[in-house]
C-alpha cells in the first residue's frame, strides 16, 4: 500500500493578542532539547512560521494520531516561550513578516523583493509514495485537473492584513507570485520532466530544484509525488481527508497509466482558471468540473472527485472516512467559513485567532 506523509506549516502567535510573533528560532531551540522531536520540526522562510513533517504512514488513523501529536508538541514548545501555534494559512491580523537568517532566504529576498516579504502563507503538503519517476510523472500528468478541488476543500485563508480578501484561499493567490509556481503542461515522460527542471535551473531564476514550485511535483528528497496546493487545514481531521484523497488520486492515476488511458489535455490556461475559481469560491459557490471545465455547484464537483477515486479509496480502507469528512466539510464548512463565522459573531480578528489556536489543538 502506498504511504503518505504530511508537512504542515503553523503560525506562531501571541496567545492573548493573536498577533504573529517572530519566534521560530526560539521554538526550534526548545524542540532540539527533546531528542524525540529533532527530526520533526524545521525552520521556514519567515520567523513567524514553524513546520513539522510526519513519518510516512500507510494507515490514515496513524497519520491522524501523528498530526495531532505534532500539533500538540508544537504548541507545548511554543507555550514554553510565551506564544502559541495556529493552523491558519494567512494571518488574519496585520503583520510585518521577518525573514529567517539563512543564506538561501537572503538570496531569495535579494532576488524577489516584495514577493518574499509577502510570503507569510502556510500550506499543507502531502507526499505520496511512487514506484519510480516514470510512474510519478504519469501521475502528475493525470491528477492536474483535480488539484483545485484540494484547494477548495482545505481553503483556510480568507483574511489578509486585517481585511477580508474576498477569497476562501488567499494563500494560494499569494503563492502564485513565485515564478515557478502553478499548474504544468503535460510532460509525457520522466525524461521530459527532468529536462524541464534542468532548463528552469539553467535560467538562474530559481536557486535549486527545491524551488520548483509546481502544484504537484516529484519530491527532490523522497521517492514521492508531492501535492502542494492545499492551505494548512484548521482541523487535523481535514488534513487526513486531504492526504487520503491525494493517495487515492495517485493510485487512480497510476492505474490509468498502466491501462494506457491518456491524461486529460486541459491547457495550463484553463487549469489556472480552475485554480482561481477554487481559491475564490472554496466550498460556498461554484467550481470548475475537472472533466468539462464548466461551472457547477461546489458540492457536486467535490462529490465527483470522491467518485473518481472511489475504487482506490475502498481498496485503501479510506472510503468511509473520506465520504464522512467531505460531507462534514460541505455541511459545516472549511476553515475559511469557520473564520468568517467567528468574525461575524465576535467582530474581532483577535478572537478569530485565539479561537483557532484552541481548534488547532483539538483531536
Amino acid at each position: 500500500m502506498r504511504t503518505v506523509g504530511v508537512e504542515e506549516e503553523l503560525l506562531l502567535v501571541d496567545p492573548v493578542t493573536g498577533e504573529p510573533r517572530a519566534l521560530s528560532a526560539a521554538v526550534l531551540a526548545r524542540a532540539s532539547l527533546d531528542d524525540a522531536e529533532q527530526d520533526v520540526f524545521e525552520k521556514e522562510l519567515h520567523e513567524q512560521m514553524l513546520e513539522f513533517a510526519t513519518h510516512p504512514q500507510a494507515d490514515m488513523e496513524r497519520l491522524h494520531t501523528e498530526i495531532v501529536r505534532c500539533r500538540e508538541e508544537a504548541g507545548r514548545h511554543a507555550g514554553g516561550i510565551g506564544c502559541a501555534v495556529a493552523a491558519l494559512a494567512t494571518s488574519p491580523l496585520p503583520v510585518t513578516p521577518s525573514i529567517g537568517v539563512n543564506r538561501r532566504y537572503e538570496w531569495m529576498a535579494d532576488q524577489y523583493g516584495v514577493v518574499v516579504q509577502e510570503q507569510l502563507v502556510l500550506g499543507c503538503h502531502a507526499h505520496v509514495s511512487v514506484g519510480s519517476d516514470e510512474e510519478g510523472v504519469a501521475v502528475i500528468d493525470r491528477v492536474r485537473p483535480w488539484l483545485p478541488l484540494l484547494t477548495a476543500l482545505s481553503a483556510n485563508s480568507p483574511f489578509w492584513q486585517g481585511e477580508d480578501s474576498s477569497y476562501s484561499s488567499y494563500r494560494s493567490r499569494v503563492w502564485q507570485r513565485w515564478p515557478s509556481a502553478g499548474p504544468t503542461e503535460l510532460f509525457g515522460s520522466a525524461e521530459r520532466y527532468h529536462r524541464r527542471v534542468a532548463d528552469m535551473l539553467a535560467t538562474g531564476t530559481i536557486l535549486d530544484d527545491g524551488m520548483v514550485y509546481f502544484d504537484v511535483r516529484l519530491s527532490p528528497r523522497y521517492p514521492t509525488v508531492e501535492f502542494r496546493v492545499a492551505d494548512v487545514c484548521l482541523d487535523a481531521g481535514t488534513a487526513v481527508v486531504l492526504a487520503a484523497l491525494a493517495r487515492a488520486l495517485v493510485e487512480t492515476a497510476a492505474r490509468q497509466w498502466r491501462a494506457g488511458t491518456e491524461p486529460d489535455g486541459h491547457s495550463v490556461s484553463l487549469l489556472r482558471l480552475a485554480a482561481w475559481r477554487a481559491a475564490r469560491s472554496g466550498l460556498t459557490e461554484e467550481l470548475l468540473h475537472p472533466a468539462t471545465m464548466r461551472r457547477m455547484p461546489a458540492a457536486a464537483v467535490v462529490r465527483a472527485l470522491v467518485r473518481h477515486v472511489e475504487e482506490a479509496l475502498a481498496d485503501h480502507g479510506d472510503l468511509d472516512r473520506v465520504r464522512e469528512g467531505v460531507e462534514t466539510l460541505l455541511r459545516h464548512g472549511n476553515g475559511a467559513r469557520v473564520q468568517r463565522e467567528l468574525f461575524e459573531r465576535t467582530g474581532s480578528l483577535r478572537e478569530v485567532v485565539t479561537a483557532c489556536v484552541r481548534r488547532t489543538q483539538a483531536a
